[in-house]
């Protein structure tokens, strides 16, 4: 399995305006990051958690051509603004785009893009295959995911494990009866916002100390804000078994 980082970045703190800190003026390309998203691959078949603002951008950069599925861990904007450019997909493979989501984030997206479920289907709108998910595992083209309910301050995330992988993004609490879906697994991606406290957010030190709960072999850090410092500084404090992720990182796991 492999593991694509296509973003690891966070709308919090993105300046409207140009920003003069020293990590959006930062010339090292691991400081210039998209909104959070990954892709899983497995045997030629792709998986994308979220489609962000930045979905068109990531998949051009990364030359996806064929895609599985997608699946959403929540329905705020920076992880389902990008959902229209699914329809690209919807060109090259010539079907629908089979789409996993919670009731919840299945509503908000009927909502937000109304168009795309409309009586009447305007020529060259996406076209997608809606399937609902809840807390127990499922199959998507024989590879299996284990759905991990965190909380991001009152709203209800969903995370992902897959195989030895476990993606966990928007969240600042996991019950414990959700962490032992966590445990062994080789690797963890957790969302480590910034060293301040956030009212939704894992700080970098509570990341930190929920990595060395867990025990995973490795874990990556994502959705950083611009407020936790610079990559290659931020990296020095970390525990050698923890990195911060950056955008077009391939893991093999």
């Amino acid at each position: 399995m492999q593991v694509t980082f296509l973003g690891t970045g966070t709308s919090q703190g993105i300046p409207i305006i140009a920003c003069p800190c020293e990590v959006c003026n930062s010339h090292n390309p691991k400081d210039n990051r998209l909104r959070s998203s990954v892709m899983i691959t497995e045997q030629g078949k792709n998986f994308v958690i979220d489609t962000g603002p930045d979905f068109r951008q990531q998949m051009l950069r990364e030359n996806v051509k064929t895609m599985e599925a997608v699946l959403f861990t929540h329905e705020h904007k920076d992880h389902t603004a990008g959902f229209d450019d699914i329809r690209a997909f919807n060109f090259i493979l010539k079907k629908k785009m089979d789409v996993y989501a919670s009731q919840r984030v299945q509503d908000a997206i009927r909502r937000e893009f109304a168009y795309i479920f409309s009586d009447f289907k305007y020529p060259g709108i996406p076209e997608v295959e809606m399937h609902l998910i809840g807390n127990e595992p499922f199959r998507i083209a024989g590879l299996e995911f284990i759905p991990i309910d965190v909380m991001h301050y009152k709203l209800p995330v969903v995370g992902f494990r897959c195989g030895d992988f476990t993606y966990i993004t928007d969240a600042n609490f996991i019950s414990g009866k959700e962490k032992e879906k966590i445990r062994n697994s080789k690797v963890l991606v957790l969302n480590a916002l910034r060293r301040e406290e956030h009212i939704s957010h894992f700080t970098l030190q509570q990341a930190i100390e929920l990595v060395e709960e867990l025990k995973p072999e490795m874990a990556y850090f994502t959705h950083i804000s611009h407020q936790l410092g610079l990559h290659a500084e931020v990296e020095k404090e970390l525990p050698g078994n923890i990195r911060l992720a950056y955008d077009g990182l391939k893991i093999e796991i």
